[in-house]
């Protein structure tokens, strides 16, 4: 039971009659009906893939022809996907000056999915519905009387097909000019169309009209060409100089466009032809240019002394018209230490070499229109009319990071144990953010370049061959890394940047978590209790009065990983596991189902350890109908993102050589491989690693039934001829 928002009432009455219409007529008090609505909306999914392909040539001539089909059935209902394949590489030399090749590629993938992430009708809402609400009535239809749209509509009066189908392909020639200088032009180009077909049917949920389609045609088109000297020579026996410089184009189009129509006389009609009224038609045009010049030149001393050196001008399109261009020049070198003659005869390395590298990075990455003033065509009062639909930014420009990178390489004890340590540190500035202005501008944001940022990491990889004879050899790789990032300047003093959940702020990691803290529950009245500002021991129940902290990490600190490969004769093993710690996850879903009586969803197990009675130690308010206790955006539901899995594991064997010569085999090889088989974790929801991210900077690092990573078991057989 629970009491309501004025704690006079216990609701009784009210739940009662909400169960009565959920259970469908049957006796939820009894416990009639348990729906695991999980076991509906997941089931085992399964794929089949078939790879064939042949290769050959002489000395003039190389080909490569393949092919492959794929058949996917994932793990959500409703979600299938289907891909046919081809690919042909041929390269020919004309003479002993000219050599010419080309690439091509053609793909078809048909996909059967569901509906959009978020919206009511996706099986992921199924973790929400209740348990005591039947899946189908006594006739087989999909009940229709759910807390949320039932799903199983959805899936059966309803479509999503998207159809894609892709051509890359590239064509190349090379000339010999001069001893060591030769002339390299590529030109590739990619082209890709997708339709998406979606049909709703009038018993699915929220119809008002007589079914729903949907029509949309994406073209995208795309082409680089690239052409560039490399000159190599040697300068004396041990010195070797290598010299590349050119230039590089890439022109890249999309264009949309899309209808929808209502009305259609039954469901035995699906072609958006088949509407009675067209309700929307929307179309559009992007377009970006890349063009870069570059060199580079590399010097090898002795094969002991590494130097190499480059720089590069890159122009892009999105950028405003005063920066569009940024120059970015680059030096490494390294030193092989084991080569020298102090350590030439040591018993200990077997291989030494330091590296070190510094450089500039230059990002674009924004939207390819992000620096113009966009304005769109609209209807007011059926009379045409022009809105502005984003600010422009002629001083937009490249978001530059200046990267320092140390490294050692190393190899003891006849490679044994061999590995890497590597240190790097970032200093971004320009930082390429959508900035929010004022809501009396009529706009929302804009593009700006903003402040700066230093990030910083050290690496860790040890490999050890473990043991080795002539059946048995184990091998085993390592390897940690720790990253961090830290907000150095933003504009307007150093001023805050908030987003929702999450904020920007100098001396902090970039999307720091930003929340009320929570104080867990007074033993006395059961209220949700919150910390007041800067104090981690004065409490209020009064949200309002509470203040928002730092709460928590979006990125991983430390990430790792962990590689055993084992062979015994024929048979081979090999497993990885990988793990992240640092990040926290936001659970929106927890706002829902850990509620308090404020929500009828489907609810966690901690709801059973509710605050009833005075002097009770929990977690968990009180239970109060409708009365908002402890359900506001608070550090109560953000959870650590920790986590150890079992990335993949695969057991093989290869057939016997006897066996497979007497079947015109070279080699044969079946194996049975594991994907995501186990995790290990204390978050409460789906997946640690299915984390949603509006993008531009809005509402990163929180879980709203996000779908989780597959559990894939595959058996494969590999046949070379």
């Amino acid at each position: 039971s629970a009491t309501n928002s004025l704690g006079a009432v216990d609701g009784q009455a009210e739940v009662d009659g909400l169960f009565d219409y959920l259970s469908n007529g049957t006796d939820w008090k009894s416990g009639e009906v348990d729906t695991d609505w999980n076991k509906i909306a997941f089931k085992n999914g399964k794929q089949s893939d078939i790879n064939l392909s042949i290769s050959g040539g002489d000395q003039k001539t190389q080909y490569f022809i393949g092919g492959g089909m794929s058949d996917v059935e994932g793990i959500m209902l409703g979600n299938e996907l289907r891909r046919l394949n081809a690919r042909m590489n041929l390269k020919h030399k004309i003479s002993n000056v000219f050599t010419v090749g080309m690439n091509l590629g053609v793909s078809k993938t048909k996909i059967e999915r569901i509906d959009n992430d978020n919206s009511f009708t996706t099986p992921l809402q199924a973790i929400a519905q209740s348990p005591i609400s039947p899946a189908y009535t006594d006739d087989g239809e999909p009940n229709p009387n759910t807390l949320y749209p039932n799903f199983l509509l959805e899936d059966k009066y309803a479509n999503y097909t998207t159809n894609l189908r892709r051509v890359t392909g590239k064509v190349f020639g090379e000339a010999k000019i001069w001893k060591g200088l030769k002339f390299n032009s590529d030109l590739g180009y990619d082209l890709s169309n997708t339709v998406e077909d979606q049909y709703r049917g009038i018993l699915t949920p929220f119809m008002s009209t007589n079914g729903y389609a949907y029509n949309a045609n994406g073209t995208s088109e795309n082409y680089i060409f690239s052409n560039y000297l490399t000159f190599d020579t040697n300068l004396s026996d041990r010195i070797d100089l290598n010299v590349v410089a050119g230039h590089e184009f890439n022109n890249s189009e999309r264009s949309t466009s899309s209808v929808t129509g209502t009305q259609f006389p039954s469901d035995a009609f699906t072609s958006i032809s088949s509407a009675a009224e067209i309700t929307r038609g929307r179309g559009g045009i992007e377009q970006y240019n890349f063009l870069s010049y570059f060199s580079r030149a590399t010097i090898n001393l002795y094969d002991q002394y590494f130097v190499k050196a480059s720089i590069r001008r890159d122009g892009s399109s999105r950028f405003g018209v005063n920066n569009r261009f940024g120059i970015f020049p680059a030096i490494s070198a390294g030193w092989i230490v084991s080569e020298s003659s102090f350590l030439k005869d040591n018993d200990l390395f077997s291989f030494l070499k330091l590296r070190a590298s510094y450089g500039q990075l230059g990002n674009s990455e924004i939207g390819n229109f992000a620096s113009k003033t966009l304005y769109n065509g609209v209807s007011y009062n059926r009379s045409p009319g022009i809105i502005l639909e984003q600010p422009g930014n002629n001083d937009l420009t490249w978001e530059k990071t200046n990267q320092l990178d140390l490294g050692v390489e190393f190899g003891i004890l006849k490679d044994k144990i061999s590995g890497e340590l590597d240190f790097y540190t970032k200093n971004t500035d320009g930082l390429l953010f959508r900035v929010p202005v004022p809501g009396s501008s009529g706009q929302g944001s804009f593009n700006k370049n903003i402040g700066s940022l230093e990030s910083r990491g050290i690496e860790v990889v040890i490999n050890t061959k473990n043991y080795k004879n002539n059946n048995f050899t184990w091998t085993t790789n390592f390897n940690v890394a720790k990253n961090t990032n830290e907000i150095t300047n933003l504009p307007n003093e150093n001023a805050d940047v908030i987003n929702f959940i999450n904020i920007n702020r100098v001396g902090q990691p970039v999307n720091t978590f930003y929340l009320v803290e929570y104080a867990g529950v007074d033993p006395a009245n059961g209220d949700a209790l919150y910390y007041t500002e800067g104090s981690d021991t004065e409490t209020t129940n009064d949200f309002g009065l509470a203040n928002r902290v730092l709460a928590g990490n979006v990125a991983p600190i430390w990430i790792s990983g962990f590689t055993n490969e084992l062979s015994y004769k024929d048979v081979s093993l090999s497993f990885t596991f990988v793990g992240e710690w640092g990040a926290s996850i936001f659970n929106y879903g927890g706002i829902y189902q850990q509620t308090n009586a404020d929500y009828f969803d489907n609810q966690t197990k901690n709801q059973l350890n509710r605050w009833q009675k005075p002097g009770d130690i929990t977690q968990v308010p009180q239970a109060r109908l409708y009365g908002s206790n402890g359900n506001s955006l608070s550090t109560r539901y953000l959870e650590k993102a920790d986590f150890i899995r079992l990335r993949n594991i695969n057991l093989g064997y290869n057939l016997p050589k006897k066996l497979v010569k007497k079947a015109a085999i070279s080699s044969a090889r079946i194996y049975v491989a594991g994907v995501n088989l186990l995790t290990f974790t204390d978050f409460t929801g789906y997946d640690p690693e299915a984390r949603a991210d509006q993008g531009d900077g809005y509402n990163t690092g929180f879980s709203f039934y996000s779908a989780p990573n597959a559990k894939t078991t595959t058996i494969g057989l590999n046949i070379n001829f």
